[in-house]
């Protein structure tokens, strides 16, 4: 959508908005209620104006995201509908950056009124994007305004054969055309209405991961290794992830080489090679004199950890050392079916780092490079990767158990199982318990869930978000509450509404317990583990200059989280206490 489109909506957001709830959603969309599914689900509305339409998927059984460029329209929007369980995004097609970077995928999409203001020669690549965001078996309905143009918001012509030609490219059903009169009575003016299903993922994305997986030709477990770390960051670390373009997605490529080593490292340990000759660290290419060096667990090689000296070099080396053997290896070889074409592009970069103190954060990851992950892989390993996960390991462990055969060497399948078990942190709160302890010698603190007022007898540290399901000990998910409604909550995920009653004490919690205080090292380490877990506005928030709005921003990314959580897991909602 043109600025030129955004600003028309600003300056009339309040007379829009006031002409677009002058019709219920029934009215306008009777047309499309057949073609919403019957489960609910996940809708996005794109363009999403007053909210009207947002707020009729949602009194429809639907989890909402409301995508909507112009701040004048959000702003009305928010006001006239204010439920939480309605997530409101920034963003506008052709791209829809922002709200890709968060992984979600929806089972029904909705432009009313919106089509016409992209132009014919972004319409390609928005339609792109739209099937991108969509389930298999999702529904794509649009509303397309046939007519003259408001002049001080461009729009342009929309025909049938446009539609049907974008639908055939991408093996898209056409299940409805018709059109309507306009129902504010303006003369000249109807509405095309096109509903489209989605029969697939349409992109080829799991096949690819299925040939690289149990098909391509391997001399060694790294192929594996190197899917199995972009696979976890798009589990764990999203929020360093960048959205290159319409194609693909990138990634440090420090990241990468942590995330190689982390995984590799109980592996070698347990005495598992890794090539049909490998015993120990020999004949590794990855395994340099730093790896000797590096007395570190699996658990110490996480984003927000801080090293020095000796121990800093070691790893900031191996870091280098394995670096260079993806990009040789691996990265090089792992290539699309019948081609030499990599499936994984870089940047190199040789890390300048020269200093004793080490911190595992985003600008240092990023100074070893880049790599470039195709958009629909990434959007399948970040959505299905609860499937995916097993295949890699079962795969994994067949060829080890062939390179131990080949070997004549025999090892008990627990140990081999153990080891490739990923070294998620242990659940500890005692660092968070001690804060708000202290914390409560000097102020009131309440439960983040109940409001009510907290006690040294009383006082328990909850995971916003369930361990059972998503282990995470950052601090920004760590929060105070009563025992007794902790156990209440137990493994349940809170609801949109629980959250957002809760907003304010969370986020003062945070602002008491690590942004404000004195010690700087929980303030670096919560912006850092906010930064990197969850997918921050803009991928960078302003921690200097503004902390009040990096708290909200914060939440905001949080909500999207559980929204995530929710759709991928199917957890359980919890209302709060009774």
């Amino acid at each position: 959508m043109s600025s030129r489109s955004v600003s028309g909506y600003d300056v009339l957001a309040k007379s829009l908005a006031e002409r677009y709830e002058s019709l219920s959603f029934s009215d306008v969309h009777a047309w499309l209620l057949p073609f919403l599914p019957e489960s609910g689900g996940t809708a996005l509305d794109v363009g999403a104006g007053s909210g009207r339409d947002a707020q009729g998927l949602l009194e429809r059984g639907f989890d909402v995201v409301a995508v909507e460029p112009s701040a004048g329209m959000r702003q009305e929007g928010k006001k006239r509908h204010p439920d939480p369980a309605i997530l409101w995004v920034d963003d506008a097609l052709p791209g829809l950056d922002q709200l890709l970077r968060q992984g979600l995928s929806f089972d029904f999409i909705l432009l009313s009124a919106v089509w016409m203001h992209v132009s014919p020669e972004d319409r390609p690549r928005a339609f792109r994007k739209l099937l991108s965001l969509m389930k298999p078996g999702a529904v794509l309905a649009m509303t397309i305004r046939q007519g003259p143009s408001e002049p001080d918001r461009p729009m342009y012509e929309s025909s049938p054969a446009e539609l049907e030609k974008l639908a055939s490219m991408h093996g898209v059903t056409i299940l409805h055309q018709s059109m309507e009169p306009d129902r504010l009575g303006r003369s000249g003016v109807s509405w095309m209405h096109v509903a489209m299903k989605f029969p697939d993922d349409g992109t080829g994305a799991l096949p690819l991961l299925r040939h690289v997986i149990l098909k391509s030709d391997k001399s060694s477990t790294y192929k594996l290794g190197l899917l199995r770390s972009v696979a976890r960051i798009a589990d764990s670390a999203g929020g360093m992830v960048a959205i290159e373009n319409d194609e693909r997605v990138s990634i440090p490529l420090g990241l990468v080489g942590l995330f190689w080593i982390r995984l590799y490292k109980p592996l070698l340990s347990a005495g598992l090679p890794q090539t049909p000759t490998n015993r120990g660290t020999r004949g590794l290419g990855f395994i340099g004199d730093a790896w000797h060096h590096l007395n570190l667990s699996p658990l110490d090689l996480r984003p927000g950890m801080r090293f020095s000296g000796k121990t800093a070099h070691a790893l900031h080396q191996t870091i280098q050392d394995a670096v260079d053997t993806i990009i040789r290896m691996p990265a090089h070889y792992m290539t699309y079916p019948g081609t030499d074409n990599p499936i994984f592009k870089i940047r190199k970069n040789r890390s300048g780092w020269i200093s004793d103190q080490l911190l595992l954060e985003e600008s240092y990851f990023r100074s070893f490079g880049e790599m470039l992950v195709p958009l629909p892989l990434w959007n399948a390993l970040s959505r299905y990767d609860a499937w995916i996960e097993p295949a890699l390991q079962t795969e994994w462990m067949r060829l080890m158990q062939g390179y131990l055969d080949r070997q004549g060497v025999e090892k008990n399948p627990r140990e081999m199982i153990q080891a490739m078990q990923w070294s998620d942190p242990r659940r500890d709160v005692s660092t968070v318990r001690q804060i708000a302890q202290t914390f409560l010698e000097k102020k009131p603190l309440f439960c983040v869930w109940s409001g009510k007022k907290l006690t040294r007898e009383t006082i328990d540290i909850d995971h916003c978000f369930p361990w059972a399901a998503w282990p995470c000990d950052d601090l920004w998910n760590l929060l105070p509450t009563n025992g007794k409604v902790n156990r209440n909550k137990s493994d349940k995920l809170p609801s949109s509404r629980l959250l957002f009653d809760a907003s304010e004490r969370m986020m003062e919690w945070w602002r008491s317990a690590y942004t404000s205080g004195e010690n700087a090292l929980f303030r670096n380490r919560f912006y850092i583990e906010a930064g990197g877990t969850l997918v921050v506005k803009d991928d960078r928030f302003p921690v200097q200059k503004d902390p009040e709005l990096s708290l909200e921003q914060i939440f905001e990314a949080l909500s999207f989280k559980r929204l995530s959580l929710k759709v991928d897991q199917g957890l359980e909602e919890w209302d709060g206490p009774r």
